[in-house]
């Protein structure tokens, strides 16, 4: 081999290695590269996971500083909220002791003008005394000895004036709250119906023709009808009606039931009118005795004579107030024997009483005298017992009541006729009883003026303070009371006030 293909050879050799060589120092120089940015990759993956731990970490220590911070802060809101309360409850206390010591200031301060006043009045008395003395030494021991006598009888009245009324006040008291249970409990137990009737005498015509038949040929028919049934027919221009006018009124209802029949019956003239008030009179005696049994019967009272039980019957058609006679009997009747039960008086005796005692109603037209009084004739006439007369009689204060029976049938006579809605009277009546109320009261010395209100049940009274002291008010409204019931009939209880008032008036120029 040549020196020239050796050498190169040699060269190719070299070219060939050398090539070789960088290829492979470019694939190792290629894996440090590699190896080197993976292990740049982890290093950077670990430190963002450490700076991911770090961070929570944080957020966690923030977190926990955080929640001890509000832990911290309720703390002392809650201390401060303790401190609030006990500066408001000091604040409290001090503000009632400041009050309290306002109220004491203001008391010492009342306190010390009252002992100036009392002083003041001390010296004007001590004046008085030595004036009065000063007096009184001029005067000679007779006169001194009627002086003395005089205040002494004046103060003694005084005193005896405070004890009655203090007496009296504490009697009332204990005998009116007594008396309202018995009472309250009895018109509980007779819870009746009451209304008030009106007595009509109006008859309905079925039509305007039948006046002209009612009055006949030259008013013969209604002459018979009047002279018949002794009753007024009044014919005027209300249509399709005629008017009976009577003061008994079981006469009017013969008229009233016999004009009915005439009308029904068509036949109308003067021997008719007569058959037709005989036989309606006869019905109407039936219905009268029919309604004493019934009224007997139920008020509990057996026994009866039956000329009694015809007044007791007659009772249904008159009417006191507008409260119905015989209802208001039955009514008494069982009230009484309601109140003897409680107060342990003799029940039989007092409904008795209470069934009969207006029975003078019955007959009061035709006889002369107090309804109360003639009732207790007819019934010793009829052989009720002289008990039974007694509450009759006395029931209006004619006689004085002799038996506690007598006193409950009065109390329950008045509990019947004064509840709500029982009876009711005319204007004039109502009128007559307000007047004589208040004439009554301004006839003492020392009124100024009088008023009855609460329809009749009040009257008030004003007096002249420099005439009516204060005890002489309350023996006022005691005299007042008792002029009243001496005087005056009336439904009920009436109510004396006495009104005294001093005015003291300036006028400022």
């Amino acid at each position: 081999m040549d020196p020239t293909s050796a050498l190169l050879g040699v060269l190719v050799g070299l070219v060939g290695g050398g090539g070789l060589g960088y290829a492979i120092f470019r694939v190792q120089e290629r894996r440090k590269v590699q190896a080197a940015t993976d292990a740049a990759s982890n290093v950077m993956k670990e430190a963002e996971g450490a700076a991911r731990e770090t961070v929570l970490a944080a957020k966690d220590e923030a977190l926990e500083i955080r929640a001890r911070a509000e832990e911290e802060v309720g703390r002392k809101r809650g201390e401060l909220e303790k401190d609030q309360e006990q500066l408001s409850k000091r604040r409290e206390k001090l503000d009632r002791r400041f009050d309290q010591a306002e109220q004491r200031a203001r008391t010492l301060d009342e306190r010390e003008r009252d002992l100036q006043d009392r002083s003041r009045e001390m010296e004007q008395h001590e004046e008085k005394a030595r004036i009065e003395f000063a007096r009184i030494a001029e005067l000679t021991p007779e006169e001194a000895r009627i002086q003395i006598l005089e205040q002494v009888e004046e103060e003694t009245r005084a005193d005896s004036a405070r004890v009655i009324r203090d007496i009296e006040n504490e009697a009332r008291d204990a005998g009116e709250e007594r008396a309202r249970k018995i009472v309250v409990t009895c018109i509980q137990r007779c819870a009746s119906d009451t209304v008030s009737e009106i007595v009509s005498s109006t008859v309905a015509l079925p039509s305007d023709e039948m006046k002209g038949r009612i009055i006949g040929r030259q008013g013969r028919n209604i002459r018979a009808f009047e002279q018949a049934t002794g009753v007024d027919v009044i014919v005027d221009d209300t249509p399709e009606a005629v008017t009976l006018s009577c003061f008994d009124p079981v006469r009017r209802e013969i008229g009233r039931r016999s004009l009915l029949a005439l009308i029904q019956d068509g036949r109308i003239h003067p021997a008719r009118i007569e058959q037709i008030v005989k036989k309606e009179g006869d019905a109407l005696d039936k219905v009268l005795i029919k309604a004493g049994e019934d009224a007997a019967f139920e008020a509990g009272v057996p026994r009866l004579h039956k000329e009694i039980i015809r007044l007791l019957g007659r009772l249904k058609y008159r009417t006191s107030y507008g409260q119905n006679v015989l209802d208001h009997s039955v009514e008494v009747a069982h009230l009484a024997a309601m109140l003897a039960h409680e107060v342990g008086a003799n029940p039989e005796l007092a409904r008795a009483g209470g069934l009969l005692h207006d029975i003078g109603k019955a007959v009061t037209h035709e006889v002369e005298g107090p309804h109360a009084l003639v009732g207790a004739d007819l019934a010793r006439k009829y052989g009720v017992g002289p008990m039974i007369v007694n509450a009759i009689a006395s029931h209006h204060h004619e006689e004085e009541p002799e038996t506690l029976e007598a006193i409950l049938v009065e109390s329950a006579d008045a509990i019947s006729g004064a509840r709500p809605g029982a009876r009711r009277e005319s204007l004039e009546l109502y009128i007559k009883r307000i007047k004589a109320l208040e004439n009554i009261a301004r006839g003492f010395q020392g009124v100024e003026e009088s008023y009855a209100i609460q329809a009749g049940r009040e009257i008030r009274i004003l007096v002249r303070p420099e005439q009516i002291d204060d005890l002489a008010a309350a023996r006022l409204a005691r005299d007042v009371a008792r002029k009243v019931e001496e005087t005056l009939e009336y439904p009920g209880q009436v109510k004396v006030t006495v009104i005294r008032e001093t005015r003291a008036v300036d006028v400022a120029k």
